[in-house]
């Protein structure tokens, strides 16, 4: 296949955090103790061995997720950025994003990490209700989250924060006035997230006995579809499913993902994708740091994909996008021929669920509710 030329974005998983949510199925994990300086270095080296194997290229964007990376000292945010910019000469515009919980304890840090070199934050705030708080487990409240995002606003040219909604019990009315009250503070991007049940997760065996139930069907689409409404009406149209921007500021390092470009991925259970393999590193922080002394990095898996699995794989995450898919782009990964069902296509054009632009093809506002669904209809299999 042709080599992809793209800046590069690199992804940097840093695997602890205070505690478990009960939604989460991350790669997280809560731990007594930390050897700073250990993981520092195992970083460090990991990602000179992606670097080794992706000579050539410019950097793009660098996106520390988690786990809690605000957790992370600020000298070792700065190490990592320092050396991945000495591997890869950093693009003009180069984005490097922080996940952080808005706790004041890791705000109190934000100062410093902004003086490392981050330009954009992501804050998982989750709701503006203290008793959504209480049953998602988060450790602030809306008073303390609220202050934290005032603290990024000041040292980030860039700020975007998380919510989750279709919470139990929670009416449309309920949530039009939280949503409007985040759309009120000015960020440039919302992450706004439906609450699934996760298999493996304390919310999955609460649903499993009966003990939690959330909106579906018409109510959640209802949810959804004020959402999108609310959102675009302020300036922050979805530019993929769950994810909402002014023009400009999506976020460009997840762009690289629903475009399907080149990718490296570093630290515990981080995935990438480069010149047509899949990569995946040892997903336990333990086993990880023990790779990275035995072997020089994490890897566990390094394997090329198939012509059509790299096709799907990008057919399944660029018809997330509101601006959809890049038919050449696929057709190349494919070598040749996208594996597309053209007949299924035509039916669901017909029924205003798809629609064709030239070279592209997207799913339309009424067809991302049913993105699910549309999705192994529209993607041939081998």
């Amino acid at each position: 296949m042709t080599p992809d030329k793209t800046p590069l974005a690199l992804y940097v998983h840093w695997p602890f955090c205070v505690s478990k949510c009960p939604y989460c199925d991350f790669n997280s994990h809560v731990r007594e103790s930390v050897d700073q300086d250990a993981w520092r270095d195992a970083l460090l080296a990991d990602l000179a061995h992606e670097a080794h194997a992706l000579p050539g290229r410019t950097l793009g964007s660098i996106f520390f997720g988690g786990g809690t990376p605000s957790l992370m000292p600020p000298a070792t945010v700065a190490a990592i950025l320092d050396a991945a910019q000495m591997h890869w000469p950093p693009t003009a515009d180069i984005e490097i994003t922080l996940e952080a919980n808005p706790s004041s304890v890791e705000a109190a840090r934000f100062a410093d990490i902004a003086a490392a070199g981050v330009n954009r934050v992501s804050l998982g705030l989750q709701s503006l209700d203290d008793g959504a708080l209480r049953f998602l487990d988060r450790a602030h409240g809306v008073d303390e989250g609220l202050a934290a995002l005032a603290t990024a606003q000041r040292h980030f040219a860039r700020v975007s924060f998380d919510l989750i909604y279709a919470l139990p019990e929670q009416s449309l009315p309920a949530w039009e006035a939280e949503l409007a009250r985040a759309l009120s503070f000015g960020t440039e991007h919302l992450s706004l997230y439906q609450l699934t049940i996760e298999p493996g997760t304390r919310f999955a065996t609460e649903a499993a006995r009966g003990r939690l139930v959330i909106p579906d069907g018409d109510a959640a689409a209802d949810l959804f579809e004020a959402t999108r409404a609310l959102t675009d009406a302020a300036g922050l149209p979805a530019y993929e499913t769950s994810n909402h921007a002014r023009r400009g500021a999506e976020s460009r390092h997840n762009l690289t993902y629903w475009r399907y470009r080149d990718y490296a991925g570093i630290g515990p259970g981080a995935h990438g994708r480069r010149d047509g393999l899949a990569t995946q590193r040892h997903k336990k922080p333990e086993n990880w740091l023990s790779a990275v002394a035995r072997n020089g990095h994490g890897l566990q898996i390094e394997e090329p994909l198939f012509a059509h699995d790299r096709a799907s794989e990008a057919l399944v995450m660029g018809l997330r996008l509101r601006e959809g898919i890049d038919l050449t782009h696929v057709a190349t990964l494919a070598g040749g021929i996208a594996p597309i069902d053209w007949a299924a296509v035509e039916r669901l054009e017909a029924q205003g669920l798809l629609a064709r632009d030239p070279g592209r093809l997207r799913v339309t506002e009424a067809g991302t509710l049913l993105l699910d669904a549309i999705l192994p209809l529209v993607v041939k299999d081998a």
